[in-house]
């Protein structure tokens, strides 16, 4: 467990090999035996394998990129360049699972701010699956990478794919057989920690 926690990174170039179901469904079935607040289990899938649903998705989302940055005031060919980017990993990656989560079964509070947190547990809950997929990818020999553009457009994502109401899209993570390999180094331990006084 601990090579495989120290060997796993984002993958973003895949050979065009599709994903066998029943590897879909293991990577599934790892993602939803991770913990969750209360045992609630808030996190939903959306399964896309479609190339043409792959397009539509990653031109939806670009037309929100490209509105959003040129809002931020960005050069064209930068914005050109993203849009670009991010359609070539959407559209090329054989598989893509999109992360949501529900509030539906979580506790519901009278006041805002105790309310704010039950959905942070929410958010919590559907990233700790998503790490589970993550590790279960790499597990299999299939490499994976979190797309966090979702977040940036909900609306966008829950109308193209026609997704009910309340799943809130956190996520997108592509996968495939690896076309590359990556290392990137961690940041020095002792930099990270704060020891209490002894």
């Amino acid at each position: 467990m601990l090579s495989l926690l120290a060997t796993r990174r984002s993958i973003r170039r895949y050979t065009p090999e599709p994903i066998p179901d029943a590897l879909i469904e293991t990577l599934l079935t790892a993602a939803a035996w991770a913990p969750s607040a209360h045992n609630r289990q808030p996190w939903r899938f959306a399964i896309i394998r479609h190339a043409d649903a792959k397009q539509r998705l990653a031109a939806a989302m670009g037309q929100q990129l490209h509105a959003d940055l040129s809002a931020d005031n960005v050069s064209p060919d930068l914005i050109a360049k993203d849009v670009g980017r991010s359609y070539q990993r959407i559209t090329s990656a054989p598989l893509l699972i999109l992360l949501c989560l529900t509030m539906q079964d979580m506790d519901s509070y009278p006041d805002p701010l105790r309310q704010q947190h039950e959905w942070t547990t929410a958010v919590q809950s559907v990233a700790m699956a998503g790490q589970n997929l993550l590790l279960a990818a790499h597990a299999l020999g299939l490499g994976a990478c979190w797309m966090c553009a979702p977040l940036f457009t909900p609306d966008v994502v829950r109308h193209t794919l026609n997704l009910p109401a309340d799943w809130q899209p956190q996520a997108l993570i592509t996968v495939g057989y690896p076309a590359e390999t990556r290392s990137k180094p961690r940041r020095p331990l002792h930099t990270l920690i704060h020891h209490d006084d002894r």
